[in-house]
C-alpha cells in the first residue's frame, strides 16, 4: 500500500535521495543527495550569503558569497525573470585570496531589478540562497509606456487582466471631454470638492461626469487591489504654518517591500525619510504623510503617489500670486477680552488658513474668521481670551505666511481676585492702520491693471485688422499647394464651449489644411482677461495669450509606419484675426445675502458700461420699485435695496442686462435680537442687601422656538426654591429670592434659535455687613510708654468700604472693657495710656455703611516687659601685643524688645575659674570693640562679653579663643613632604610634614589651610574655613576625572605662610586598574522565551571609569535595547524580546590602561508550533517511512529539530524511535505484520517541545496459510451380537403358593 506524499519532491537520479537540511546561516537551503556522507566529505554550504541591495540606477551592484564544501562546489548565478548571460551587464568573479564569489552588475538599470539566486553544487548535494536587487529610478518622465511595463508582470496571474493598459480598448475622446488630469483629481477628491473641480475645468454636465467617474473608479480599484488592501482618509495638500505643505492618506500594502514613487506634473521627485530634505515621507503605522519644505512658486503642480506603477493618490497644489500688504501684529489682551488679528492681501482670496500654536483653526464658538467683501481683508477673532489661549498665531495665504504673539494678561482688578471673571465686551488688537483704505487702494490698482490689459489687447487686434489685407495673399483657384506649403495633420478636438464666449478660439473637429502665410512683424505677446459671470454670481477669469511666432505641435506617436511623430506647423496668432467686442458684461456679479428680519438688505452688481439698463427678477417674477423695495442705478452699479426685510422677501433674485444675467439668494433670518436701550438697562448692576430679592428682566424678539438659559458666574440656573424662571415669546424674567453675599457675580442670559445666539450680561451685587478684621495682630511696639499694633482689613468688606474701626481694651485681671472709641478706617492703633508691665487685650470691629462686623480679639500684649537681651557673638581677637589685646564683637540678635545701651567685657587667665571685669560696671562700653590694656606679658587670656538694655545685662557670650599677651609672631614657612596619599573619583587625601621653626625668620605653625583650584579656573578656593591642626586632610565633592591643582598653607598668630603646591595637577580618579571581569562564572549562552525581558549583568573593576560599548553581531545595538552603566557594573536590558534579537552580544570595556571583552549568545525563541500533517509510506517490507510538513517555526529557528514516537497495538505505550532529526522524514524499522501502529512527530527547540502531530493508523495484514489435517481411514463398526443373559435366573412363586 502506498500513500500520497504531502509535497512534491524534486526529481532525483536513480539511487539518489533528496534530503532537505537547514544551514546554520539563515535563509540557505541545503539538499543532500546521499543518505550518509563519506568521511571527510561535506555538502555545499554558505558561510557568507549575499544580502539584498537597494541602489540608485547607474550604480555598481555586487552580490558577495563565501561557499564551503568538499569536493569544491560549482557556483552559478541565476535570476527569476530573465537570464544572466549578457557579459556587459553580468560579471561572475571569484577571488582566490578571500574565497569570495561575486556577481557584479555595473551601471544597473531598472530592468535588472529582480530576485537573484546563487547555486552551489557538488556530487553530494547542493545549496541555494536568494537575494533581492531593488533599483530606485530617477530622472525620467512618467508615461503610459512606463505604466504598462510596471503593471504587465503584476497583472499576469489574473486571466481577465492579461492585457496591459495600452492593449485594452479605449474609448475615443469625445468633443468637450476633459483631459486626464481632471479625472485624476476627482478620483482622489472628496464629494464636497466635486463642484469646485468641475468649475475649474468648465464641466457642467454633472450626470455624465458622475457616470464616467464611477466607471473610472471601478477600473482604478481593480488596479489598486493588486498592490494594496485598502486606501482611505485621503487628505489633499495643505500649507502648514511653518512654511511647508503636507498631504496624507492611509494605505495597507500587500507587500511591505513594494516601491513607492512620488511625481510632480509627471516628473519623478526623489524623496527621503529625513525631515530635513525638500521632499520627505513619514510613515506612522498605515498612515503615509508626504511633506514639501521651503515652499517656492515652482512647487505648484499635480502631485501623484504610485505604488509599483499603480496610481494611489493625486492632489493639485496651487500657489496663488499673493503677498501680505499688512501683516498681523502682536496682540495684548486681558482675560475674558476678545483679541483680533487682521491682515490685508495683495490679491483677493476667498479664504486663508489660520493657525493657533501650529493647530489649524476653523469657524467655531471660540474663533470667528471674517473676510471683507472685496476678499482682501481677513480677520481672526479669538473670543473670551484665557491664559490657555496665549501663544503664536499665524496666517497663511498660498505659500506666504506671517505670525504674531497673543499675550493674555491676568486681570489685576482687586475686586475680582479669586472669583470667576465676567466676560468683557471690549476687544484688543488690530493693525492700528486704516485697513479699508489700503484695501480700497489695492482693489482700484487691480481693476486698473485689468483695464490696461484689455485696452492693449483691443489695440493689438485693431493693428492686426489694418495689416491683415496687406499680408494675406489670395491663392489662385487653379494652383495646387505644394507639399512644402501644405501639411495635413490630425488635430484632436479640445472641449467645445457650451455657448459663444469672447476671445474664445473654436477648435477644429476635422483635419485641416493649413497654408503658410508670409510672416508678419512679431508683436509682443499680449494677455487678455475676459470675465464670465455664473448664475451663482461667481466670476471666472480666463487668460488668452496672443502669440505671433510659428507654433509646432507634437502629436502622440503614430501606431502606423515607422512610429515617427507627426508635426503640425502653423503661423499667426492662436486667436481669431479680429476680436469681437464682448459688449456689456458683468465686472462684478451678485453675491448671496443673509438679511436680518426687520433690517435692510442690498444686492449689488457692476456692469462694464454705464449706458445699459437691466431688469430685476425675484423667483422669475419681474420687480419694480415700490414701498420697501428700491431699484437704484449708480453709474455702472445696479442695486436692489430691500428695507425692513420680511419672511416673504427670501428667495432667488436675478439681474439681466444685454442678454447677460447674474443670480444670488436672499436668505431672511430672524435670530434673537435685543433692543439697545433694553440691553443698556439690563446691563446696569443690581445692588441689593443680603436677604432681599433680585429681579432681572429682558425683552427680545426672534423666531420661535427660542431656547432661553440663565447663568450665574458661568453655572446654569434652574427653577429651585429660591430661583424662579419666567419665559414668554418676547420676554424672560429671573427672580432670585433671599440673596446671600456669595451670590454676587455675573448674571448672563443666553438666547438661541435656529438662526443664531445672543448673550446679555449684567451683574448682581449683594451687600452685607463685613467679616471680622483678620488676625494675627502685628505688635509694632510694646514698651513701658505705649502699645502699637497693626491688623489686616476684613477679608470681605460686604460690598462697602470700611469707614471706621471700633476698639475696646481690657486689662488682664479685670472683668470690664474700656471703650476706646472709633478710629478712621486704617488698620493701625497706638495706645499710649498704658502702665509698665501690665498686659492688655483688645477687641476690634469693622464698620461699613451696611453694618458692623463681628469682633476680633487679640492675644494678651504686655506693655514694657522686662526682657533681657541675648548673648552677643563670640569676641574676636583683632590683634595682640605684650601690653594690649584688641577685641571686637557683634550685637545680639535678640535685643529684648528695647535698644542696647552698652556692653560689659570680662577676662580670665588660663587655668583660672574666676572671671574679672575689664570695664567698670557703671561705665558700659558703648562701641562693639575694645582694647584691653590690663594684661601681663606672656600670660594667656580668654574674653567674654554681655549686652545691656533697659531691663539690665543679659547672658554673656561664649568665651573667645585663648590669646597670649605678646608681640605678633612671624608667619610659618612652607610645609614639607606634601603628597597625595589616596584618591577616588570624588575625593582626594593629602598628607604633609610640619614646617621647621627658625627664630626670627619663621615661627611655629599653629594650623593649616588647604586650597584647591580646577585646572580651567584661575582662583583658589579654600577647603576649610577654620585652620586644622592635623597634617592630613581629605577633600570631598570632586568631579570625576576632572583635573585640579592643590596647595597647603601653614598659619599661626603671625599670619599665613607661603603656600606649598604639588608638582603637577591631580586627576580625580582611583589608581589606574586594567579592566577585568569579577564574576567567576559568566554565562556565554542564554535562551529566552519570546515576549520576556532579557537581562545581562556584567560586573567588572577598572580605573579610571572605562568606556563601555555593547555590540550585537559586531554592530551597534538597536535603540530598543537599554544599557545601564554604573561604577563596576553594566546591564543590558531587552524589555520585550523578539526572535530578531537573537545574536551574539559583546561588551567592550576600555580605559587608558587597557580593554577587556566578553561575548554571550542570546537566543530568543518560543515553544515551537507543531509540524504539519504526518504521512506514512512503506518502501521496504518491515519498515515504514514517516514524513511530515515542516513546522512554521522551522524557517525562523535553525536549531529546531524533530522527535518521532511510536505506539503499537500490543504495548500500548509511546516509545521514542528518533530524536534530533533535522529533516522531515524518518524510516522506522521492525514493523511487524498484524500489529497496528501510530506515530507522533514533535517539534523541539531550546525552549521546549510542541504539541504532537499524529499519523493515522498503520497496519500490515498478516497473510494466513491454508491448514490441512490428514485423518486415517475409519473401519466400519457393527454392534450386532447373540442374546445372552446378563445375570442368573431366579425361581418365582405364584401368589398363594407356599
Amino acid at each position: 500500500m502506498k500513500f500520497r506524499k504531502t509535497k512534491d519532491e524534486e526529481p532525483t537520479a536513480p539511487g539518489q535521495v533528496n534530503i532537505k537540511r537547514r544551514s546554520r546561516v539563515p535563509g540557505v537551503m541545503i539538499t543532500q543527495y546521499v543518505e550518509e556522507l563519506p568521511e571527510g566529505k561535506t555538502t555545499p554550504d554558505f558561510t557568507r550569503k549575499p544580502i539584498a541591495l537597494t541602489l540608485q540606477e547607474g550604480k555598481l551592484a555586487i552580490f558577495r558569497a563565501i561557499i564551503t564544501g568538499d569536493p569544491t562546489p560549482t557556483v552559478t548565478w541565476r535570476r527569476n525573470n530573465g537570464n544572466t548571460d549578457d557579459p556587459e551587464k553580468y560579471q561572475v568573479i571569484f577571488d582566490p585570496n578571500s574565497n569570495e564569489h561575486q556577481l557584479q552588475m555595473p551601471n544597473i538599470d531598472p530592468d535588472q531589478a529582480d530576485t537573484y539566486k546563487c547555486y552551489a553544487v557538488n556530487e553530494f548535494g547542493k545549496a541555494v540562497v536568494t537575494a533581492a536587487l531593488n533599483i530606485i529610478e530617477v530622472g525620467f518622465k512618467k508615461s503610459k509606456a512606463l505604466q504598462q511595463a510596471r503593471t504587465a508582470q503584476r497583472e499576469m496571474p489574473a486571466p481577465h487582466l492579461l492585457k496591459t493598459r495600452a492593449e485594452r480598448p479605449k474609448e475615443e475622446k469625445k468633443e468637450g471631454e476633459p483631459d486626464e488630469k481632471f479625472w485624476e483629481l476627482l478620483l482622489s477628491a472628496s464629494k464636497n470638492d466635486y463642484e469646485r473641480i468641475c468649475a475649474e475645468y468648465g464641466i457642467t454636465d454633472f450626470r455624465w461626469m458622475l457616470k464616467k467617474l464611477n466607471e473610472k473608479k471601478k477600473e482604478r480599484e481593480e488596479e489598486q487591489a493588486q498592490v494594496v488592501s485598502y486606501v482611505a482618509n485621503l487628505k489633499p495638500i495643505q500649507v502648514k504654518s511653518e512654511g511647508s505643505a503636507e498631504f496624507e492618506f492611509e494605505m495597507d500594502l500587500k507587500d511591505p517591500t513594494s516601491r513607492i514613487f512620488l511625481y510632480k506634473d509627471g516628473e519623478m521627485v526623489p524623496f527621503s525619510i529625513d525631515d530635513e530634505e525638500k521632499h520627505s515621507l513619514k510613515q506612522i503605522g498605515k498612515k503615509f504623510v508626504f511633506s514639501v519644505k521651503d515652499l517656492l512658486p515652482e512647487d505648484a503642480g499635480l502631485y501623484q503617489v504610485d505604488v509599483e506603477g499603480v496610481n494611489i493618490f493625486s492632489t493639485d497644489f496651487k500657489v496663488p500670486a499673493v503677498e501680505f500688504l499688512v501683516k498681523i501684529q502682536e496682540v495684548k489682551a486681558t482675560e475674558r477680552e476678545d483679541a483680533v488679528f487682521e491682515c490685508v492681501l495683495s490679491q483677493p482670496l476667498e479664504k486663508i488658513s489660520w493657525f493657533g500654536k501650529t493647530v489649524p483653526l476653523t469657524q467655531s464658538e471660540k474663533y470667528d474668521i471674517q473676510v471683507s467683501e472685496d476678499k482682501l481683508i481677513h480677520r481672526l477673532v479669538v473670543k473670551d481670551c484665557l491664559q490657555l489661549d496665549k501663544g503664536i498665531y499665524a496666517a497663511v495665504a498660498g505659500i506666504k505666511s506671517c505670525n504674531a504673539w497673543l499675550v493674555v494678561e491676568a486681570d489685576k482688578e482687586p475686586s475680582t481676585h479669586g472669583k470667576k471673571k465676567a466676560r468683557k465686551t471690549t476687544t484688543a488688537g488690530g493693525s492700528g492702520v486704516d485697513l479699508a483704505k489700503i484695501a480700497a487702494e489695492q482693489n482700484a490698482k487691480i481693476q486698473t491693471e485689468r483695464a490696461e490689459i484689455v485696452k492693449k489687447v483691443k489695440q493689438a487686434q485693431a493693428e492686426k485688422e489694418v495689416a491683415a489685407p496687406k499680408q494675406e495673399p489670395t491663392p489662385k483657384p487653379t494652383e495646387e499647394p505644394t507639399p512644402e506649403v501644405v501639411e495635413e495633420t490630425a488635430v484632436e478636438a479640445p472641449p467645445a464651449p457650451e455657448e459663444p464666449k469672447p476671445a474664445k478660439v473654436p477648435a477644429p473637429d476635422k483635419p485641416k489644411k493649413i497654408v503658410k502665410k508670409p510672416a508678419a512683424p512679431k508683436p509682443k505677446p499680449v494677455v487678455v482677461e475676459s470675465t464670465e459671470v455664473k448664475a451663482e454670481g461667481e466670476l471666472v477669469e480666463e487668460e488668452i495669450e496672443v502669440v505671433e511666432e510659428p507654433i509646432i505641435i507634437e502629436e502622440e506617436p503614430s501606431t502606423e509606419g515607422d512610429g515617427e511623430k507627426k508635426k503640425r506647423v502653423r503661423t499667426g496668432p492662436l486667436v481669431p484675426d479680429t476680436v469681437i467686442d464682448p459688449g456689456v458684461h458683468f465686472t462684478s456679479g451678485l453675491s448671496d445675502v443673509n438679511a436680518i428680519m426687520g433690517q435692510s438688505a442690498e444686492l449689488v452688481c457692476k456692469l462694464s458700461s454705464e449706458n445699459c439698463d437691466g431688469v430685476w427678477y425675484k423667483d422669475g417674477k419681474e420687480l419694480m420699485s415700490e414701498e420697501g423695495l428700491a431699484i437704484i442705478k449708480d453709474g455702472t452699479y445696479h442695486k436692489l435695496v430691500i428695507s425692513k426685510c420680511k419672511e416673504e422677501d427670501a428667495g432667488k433674485y436675478r439681474f439681466e442686462a444685454d442678454g447677460r444675467k447674474t443670480e444670488a439668494m436672499v436668505i431672511v433670518e430672524d435670530p434673537p435680537r435685543i433692543d439697545p436701550d433694553e440691553l443698556a438697562k439690563f446691563s446696569e448692576p443690581v445692588i441689593i442687601k443680603a436677604g432681599q430679592n433680585a429681579t432681572f428682566k429682558l425683552d427680545f424678539v426672534g423666531r420661535e422656538p427660542m431656547k432661553i438659559q440663565w447663568y450665574s458666574e458661568g453655572e446654569e440656573l434652574l427653577n429651585d426654591k429660591n430661583i424662579k424662571l419666567e419665559k414668554s415669546s418676547s420676554q424672560s424674567c429671573l427672580l432670585l429670592n433671599k440673596c446671600q453675599r456669595k451670590q454676587t457675580g455675573e448674571i448672563k442670559i443666553k438666547l438661541k434659535n435656529e438662526f443664531g445666539t445672543i448673550e446679555a450680561l449684567s451683574k448682581l451685587i449683594v451687600t452685607d455687613k463685613p467679616t471680622p478684621p483678620q488676625s494675627p495682630v502685628e505688635i509694632v511696639e510694646a514698651s513701658a510708654h505705649c502699645v502699637e499694633i497693626k491688623w489686616r482689613a476684613p477679608k470681605d468688606d460686604g460690598g462697602s468700604p470700611v469707614i471706621n474701626y471700633n476698639l475696646e481694651r481690657q486689662q488682664l485681671g479685670r472683668n470690664t472693657w474700656k471703650k476706646i472709641g472709633m478710629i478712621p478706617g486704617v488698620p493701625h492703633y497706638k495706645d499710649t495710656d498704658v502702665d509698665h508691665g501690665r498686659k492688655y487685650c483688645y477687641r476690634i470691629r469693622a464698620i461699613t455703611a451696611d453694618g458692623t462686623s463681628e469682633v476680633m480679639e487679640t492675644d494678651d500684649i504686655q506693655a514694657g516687659t522686662k526682657a533681657y537681651p541675648g548673648p552677643p557673638s563670640t569676641p574676636k581677637v583683632v590683634s595682640a601685643f605684650k601690653d594690649c589685646i584688641n577685641l571686637s564683637w557683634s550685637p545680639p540678635s535678640n535685643t529684648g524688645g528695647t535698644n542696647i545701651v552698652g556692653y560689659n567685657l570680662e577676662k580670665r587667665k588660663r587655668g583660672s575659674n574666676l572671671w574679672g571685669p575689664v570695664n567698670p560696671l557703671d561705665e558700659p562700653i558703648k562701641a562693639k570693640e575694645y582694647g584691653v590694656k590690663d594684661v601681663v606679658e606672656g600670660i594667656e587670656y580668654e574674653f567674654r562679653v554681655s549686652a545691656i538694655n533697659f531691663s539690665g545685662a543679659g547672658e554673656p557670650s561664649t568665651p573667645s579663643d585663648f590669646v597670649f599677651a605678646r608681640d605678633p609672631k612671624k608667619p610659618p614657612g612652607k610645609v614639607i613632604d606634601f603628597k597625595v596619599t589616596y584618591s577616588t573619583y570624588t575625593s582626594l587625601s593629602l598628607g604633609w610634614t610640619k614646617p621647621k621653626d627658625e627664630e626670627g625668620v619663621q615661627d611655629e605653625a599653629k594650623g593649616y589651610y588647604v586650597e584647591i583650584r580646577p585646572a580651567e579656573n584661575t582662583e583658589w578656593d579654600r577647603c576649610n574655613s577654620n585652620a586644622i591642626t592635623t597634617t592630613s586632610y581629605t577633600i570631598i565633592g570632586l568631579k570625576s576625572m576632572a583635573m585640579y591643582w592643590v596647595r597647603v598653607i601653614a598659619t599661626n598668630e603671625g599670619g599665613d605662610g607661603e603656600p606649598q603646591d604639588l608638582d603637577n595637577y591631580i586627576i580625580a580618579m582611583p589608581p589606574p586598574v586594567r579592566p577585568t571581569f569579577t564574576d567567576r562564572k559568566m554565562t556565554s549562552f542564554m535562551v529566552v522565551r519570546a515576549g520576556n525581558s532579557t537581562r545581562v549583568n556584567i560586573n567588572f573593576k577598572a580605573s579610571p571609569m572605562p568606556k563601555i560599548t555593547w555590540l550585537k553581531d559586531g554592530m551597534p545595538i538597536s535603540k530598543k535595547v537599554t544599557v545601564s552603566n554604573a561604577e563596576g557594573t553594566s546591564q543590558l536590558l531587552i524589555p520585550s524580546s523578539e526572535r530578531l534579537d537573537t545574536g551574539m552580544y559583546t561588551i567592550i570595556i576600555k580605559n587608558i590602561v587597557g580593554q577587556e571583552t566578553f561575548s554571550t549568545e542570546i537566543r530568543v525563541t518560543d515553544d515551537p508550533k507543531p509540524p504539519g500533517p504526518v504521512e506514512l509510506e512503506q518502501n521496504v517490507p518491515g519498515t515504514v517511512t514517516v514524513s511530515w510538513m515542516a513546522s512554521p517555526d522551522e524557517k525562523r529557528d535553525d536549531r529546531l529539530h524533530y522527535m518521532v514516537t511510536k505506539r503499537d497495538s500490543v504495548k500500548h505505550s509511546w516509545q521514542t524511535v528518533a530524536d534530533r532529526l533535522f529533516n522531515n522524514n524518518f524510516t522506522a524499522v521492525n514493523i511487524l505484520p498484524g500489529r497496528e501502529y501510530r506515530f507522533r512527530v514533535y517539534a523541539k527547540n531550546d525552549m521546549g517541545v510542541s504539541d504532537p502531530s499524529e499519523s493515522r493508523k498503520w497496519e500490515v495484514v498478516r497473510k494466513k496459510e491454508k491448514f490441512t489435517l490428514n485423518m486415517p481411514e475409519s473401519k466400519p463398526c457393527t454392534f450386532d451380537a447373540a442374546p445372552t443373559f446378563s445375570g442368573p435366573t431366579e425361581d418365582t412363586k405364584q401368589p398363594g403358593e407356599l
